[in-house]
């Protein structure tokens, strides 16, 4: 089993759209029994609540329903349960750096750079614009989750890239 988290600062936004949106691709390659999703947040404001509103509607637009997801804060001991700890942004991913355990720093990536071809870098925090930065940043996860599960395919899974 396959273990990906992803992290932003909240845990309403970014990273359980990420996680939708990647438990979406998983379950339509039928490889929802050999990879596990979670996402979580650096901050604890949110903890227990579910996505943002506005999160759920732009993803239920793409049939993808984040209602079950609620919010975490991520912990050090999520570096040695998941293979991967994905940071939405530079500020979350220095603040992951900080917590990593010695030994497990490998795990964590910027989520971003399993698409290399994205115009960002970061995924851009939509909480505070309208709802056209929330499809953006759908859009910017679709491909980055690409990106991921062809990364885990031949790495983990050891299947050939399509």
């Amino acid at each position: 089993m396959v273990k990906v988290l992803f992290v932003c600062l909240g845990n309403i936004c970014r990273s359980p759209s990420a996680e939708g949106v990647f438990r979406d691709l998983v379950a339509k390659k039928g490889l929802a029994g050999q990879i596990l999703t979670d996402s979580a947040g650096t901050g604890s404001w949110h903890v227990g609540s579910p996505p943002d509103e506005r999160a759920q509607k732009a993803a239920l637009e793409r049939g993808i329903d984040l209602s079950d997801l609620r919010g975490r804060q991520v912990k050090p001991k999520d570096f040695i349960t998941f293979d991967y700890v994905l940071a939405m942004d530079r500020s979350n991913y220095a603040n992951l750096q900080q917590i990593a355990p010695s030994g497990y720093e490998d795990r964590l990536h910027m989520f971003l750079s399993f698409d290399p071809k994205s115009p960002e870098e970061e995924v851009p925090d939509p909480y505070y614009g309208g709802p056209s930065g929330f499809d953006y940043v759908l859009d910017l996860i679709e491909e980055a989750s690409k990106g991921l599960l062809r990364d885990i395919e031949t790495g983990y899974l050891g299947k050939s890239p399509d």
